[in-house]
């Protein structure tokens, strides 16, 4: 599917932790990354499925908001099958909600609760079978459940 707008969520579980993440996805997502990180070794150009290190920088002022690391991914050797990239900064949440809003201000909606995995489903990555494997592996509460959701995953 083309032609959508780029979305972006904070993709870790709600709470203080040493790391969160925060995944943007959709055509916007490499001109988004473009204007909010700054990488400490800027490459010639950035190669999918590789890990940068530098800043997430606010457009405004330029002010550095955070030391992270940013996967970038090309479509459709993704989740989504969409462009994508990844920032895993640090997991408190008042910094996550700064780096998502930062995102925001550069192109990207939030997305709604499942957007990903229905962006996975409706761009063939993933059968609907599969899509509710993944809410049963999330949400799975006993060793059981888990492995259930997982061998439906393959």
């Amino acid at each position: 599917m083309t032609g959508r707008d780029t979305i972006a969520a904070i993709a870790t579980p709600p709470g203080i932790g040493g790391i969160g993440v925060i995944r943007v996805s959709g055509p916007a997502s490499a001109g988004i990354a473009r204007r909010v990180f700054r990488p400490f070794h800027p490459p010639v150009s950035f190669l999918s499925h590789h890990l940068y290190h530098g800043e997430i920088v606010a457009s405004e002022k330029g002010a550095v908001l955070d030391d992270v690391l940013v996967t970038f991914m090309r479509g459709p050797h993704t989740f989504t099958g969409e462009d994508t990239f990844e920032i895993s900064c640090h997991g408190g949440p008042l910094i996550l909600r700064t780096v998502l809003a930062e995102v925001v201000r550069a192109g990207a909606r939030p997305a709604e609760g499942g957007e990903f995995t229905k962006r996975a489903f409706l761009n063939g990555r993933l059968d609907l079978s599969q899509a509710e494997a993944i809410v049963d592996l999330i949400t799975a509460k006993t060793p059981e459940g888990l492995s259930s959701a997982i061998d439906r995953l393959k």
